[in-house]
């Protein structure tokens, strides 16, 4: 195992590269016209710019192999650029966006895992009986709605017209608490934050701004890890080991729980990996549409205002995450299921 570990991190970089290589490749289509934007503050300042001059000290005119290699030169002395949309480093941009889009994944993934997981069992348990109907009719139904449309029907319930939970991470009042010097900061997560500086009016502000997301996320990916539980646990019910379990006497409650639980939560491992790393790229537009200050709402905003430095920094990241939490999940796949050998 720990040889595979090894050549899955030595492959690391040849994926990051990729990646870049494929940004840098779409980048390159804008031209040095378009990519000039975003060194302008506003539309109204480009009368009064030096548009060619802000090319040549920029180098946007270079040949996309040369821009690209500088930046990789960047990269290994730790500068991933400047971001004009964010006002400061693209590390710092994603350092101070990344803990909020954490927490929001963090609080959603709970709920899927565990409610999705408890009604996928239930419905396959009790197969073409009502309780599987409905589950069914609801989980299609939530899967199939756009994450924007579902959002702003929460936003526009909750906040709209119950005035329960508001957009943004937290009010104007709660916010100025947190910036100033009595409250510590230890991992950027508000709720989090909060409890441990003893503030639960805080806490409770946080957390009521939270929600919207949080329901919007956790719902559509709910329905997803709902029905692959309840497909995975049908086949495992149809096995000879599970029929021959209900031959010998054995109860249906231990059947399921010793017999066709565990075995059915193999392939759902690796399908939990998937929908941890859909729901933070699914936060793009869920944060847009809360105005959750998170890494979504960072990147929507720089590719809007064709900020590609942090286009690109956010794009290294998210793909790091990814290949980390695939290398994770095969190792968890090889301890839960001992017929799987990593080679």
């Amino acid at each position: 195992m720990l040889s595979y570990i090894v050549r899955r991190l030595m492959f690391l970089p040849v994926v990051l590269i990729g990646i870049t290589i494929l940004i840098f490749a779409l980048i390159s289509t804008l031209g040095p016209w378009t990519l000039v934007a975003t060194f302008i503050p506003s539309p109204d300042a480009e009368r009064h710019v030096d548009l060619e001059g802000i090319i040549r000290k920029y180098h946007l005119d270079d040949p996309p192999l040369k821009m690209y290699m500088r930046w990789v030169n960047n990269l290994f002395h730790g500068n991933l650029g400047w971001s004009q949309s964010s006002h400061m480093t693209v590390a710092e941009a994603i350092g101070n966006r990344f803990p909020a889009t954490l927490e929001l994944t963090l609080f959603a993934v709970i709920p899927v895992i565990i409610g999705g997981i408890a009604l996928g069992v239930i419905s396959a348990v009790h197969h073409n009986k009502p309780i599987d109907h409905t589950t069914r009719i609801i989980s299609i139904g939530l899967w199939s709605l756009p994450d924007f449309v579902l959002g702003l029907a929460v936003l526009m319930v909750g906040y709209g017209i119950l005035g329960w939970f508001p957009p943004g991470r937290l009010s104007s009042w709660a916010e100025l608490e947190v910036l100033s010097d009595s409250f510590r900061s230890f991992t950027g997560m508000y709720t989090l934050d909060s409890l441990l500086n003893l503030r639960f009016d805080i806490f409770w502000n946080a957390l009521r701004h939270i929600i919207g997301p949080v329901f919007t996320l956790a719902c559509l990916w709910w329905a997803f890890m709902l029905r692959i539980t309840r497909s995975s646990m049908l086949d495992v019910l149809n096995q000879d080991y599970v029929r021959t379990a209900r031959a010998k006497g054995l109860a249906e409650k231990n059947v399921i729980k010793r017999h066709a639980l565990g075995n059915a939560l193999i392939p759902v491992t690796t399908v939990a990996s998937n929908m941890l790393l859909g729901l933070l790229g699914g936060v793009m537009i869920v944060e847009t549409v809360f105005n959750y200050p998170g890494l979504g709402l960072l990147t929507s905003t720089a590719a809007t205002r064709l900020d590609v430095p942090c286009v690109v920094g956010v794009a290294l990241f998210y793909a790091i995450i990814l290949v980390l939490v695939n290398l994770v999940v095969d190792i968890l796949y090889s301890v839960i299921d001992p017929r799987v050998r990593l080679e």
